[in-house]
């Protein structure tokens, strides 16, 4: 893992128990170690806590749709994270994620402390500041129960007319970037929550959301080098881990966005940035992905690349489908099987380094009291209400 990862990796025996967990898992629960699945609703569905009870899921990711309005509806989000920890087997602790970054990627609604974009958050060049929102937005998730918050965005902004990053992003200039998010990554460590740096290797100069369409990046490799490469390479040892980007860069791989490319995925991220942690497959019902070929042939293309936790955040039959076509892989391929089993390491050292410990209401109601109203009141006074 990066060296952002609390020490449990260091631990005396930790590598055994993770080699251990692994060892007592059939193929079928190995590969759904892979897969971090959404659902619908703000009541988790029967089947998804079978599932996680069966020890083939890894995790979930909570969208705005799972969260119902005002404080009630957090609460029902700290019982579900809760079940989920419950329901799941000993040894498997379920990761817990979300998009929670400020400005207009936020899932959580009143009373959760409302972030600015962190494009003005940074402008005031307090990364002190940066930090300390970033210590709290990981306190009030782990008091719900969520252990990895998808941010912070490091792609560097230089394309005015991008319609997905923005002001998502912290900077125009990599400096800049690099600095304020890993003032981020502290706060994140410090609140109990896992980082995610997105969208590797550089979402920050493309003309289409890959939610709609593939895009591509063009540069060649030493504009690459340095501009969209520097905080991914910079930020790599202080990761927990990071997210590709649906994006074709022909200088990298000239036929496979990054997400589907071992040349990024895999040679890139491990050999040249020298990158030990999670790496997580954007969401693989994208219609980026979706012109590649079925969502199955997806999911294993993304893991032979080098994709360790596999995002298939809404659609049921997809998730079943990406679990057929990784079981089918699997049981056909020695080599894939071996993969699987490093992927799901790598998630699991992850998980149990963050595990879900939701709290209490009235522990929420403390939280709030004392940390998260004055903190709002403070971004307000500084014209970041």
């Amino acid at each position: 893992m990066g060296s952002g990862q609390p020490g449990l990796a260091a631990q005396p025996g930790f590598a055994a128990q993770l080699d251990a967990t692994l060892d007592q898992l059939s193929l079928r629960q190995l590969v759904g170690q892979l897969m971090v699945v959404g659902f619908a609703g703000a009541r988790p569905p029967a089947e998804l806590g079978a599932a996680f009870a069966a020890g083939e899921r890894a995790g979930v990711v909570i969208f705005r749709r799972n969260v119902e309005p005002g404080l009630s509806g957090l609460g029902g989000l700290q019982r579900a994270c809760a079940s989920f920890a419950s329901s799941s087997p000993v040894g498997l602790p379920p990761l817990v994620a979300i998009d929670e970054e400020g400005g207009r990627v936020a899932r959580l609604g009143p009373p959760a402390l409302r972030l600015p974009p962190m494009r003005r958050l940074g402008e005031l060049g307090d990364v002190g500041l940066i930090e300390r929102v970033a210590a709290a937005v990981a306190r009030e998730l782990a008091c719900l129960g969520v252990t990895t918050n998808f941010g912070p965005v490091v792609d560097v902004d230089t394309n005015p007319d991008n319609p997905i990053i923005g002001d998502r992003s912290f900077g125009r200039e990599p400096d800049a970037v690099v600095e304020r998010a890993a003032a981020y990554l502290r706060g994140l460590r410090a609140g109990g929550v896992a980082g995610c740096l997105k969208h590797y290797p550089g979402h920050g100069d493309t003309l289409l959301d890959s939610h709609l369409a593939l895009p591509t990046v063009s540069h060649p490799r030493a504009r690459l080098d340095a501009v969209e490469l520097v905080p991914f390479q910079r930020l790599a040892a202080q990761a927990d881990s990071m997210m590709t980007a649906h994006v074709v860069y022909p200088a990298l791989d000239a036929d496979r966005p990054a997400t589907l490319s071992r040349a990024i995925a895999s040679d890139l991220l491990r050999r040249e940035l020298g990158f030990r942690g999670v790496l997580f497959s954007d969401d693989l019902e994208m219609q980026a992905i979706a012109g590649h070929g079925s969502v199955g042939a997806s999911a294993v293309a993304a893991v032979r690349a080098g994709c360790d936790l596999l995002l298939v955040c809404s659609r049921p039959e997809m998730q079943a489908e990406v679990a057929g076509a990784l079981l089918d892989a699997a049981e056909a391929d020695d080599a894939f099987a071996s993969r699987c089993r490093e992927a799901a390491r790598r998630g699991l050292a992850l998980r149990l380094a963050y595990p879900p410990r939701p709290g209490t209401p009235e522990q929420f109601a403390s939280l709030q009291r004392e940390e998260l109203d004055p903190l709002a009141a403070e971004l307000a006074r500084r014209g970041l209400a």
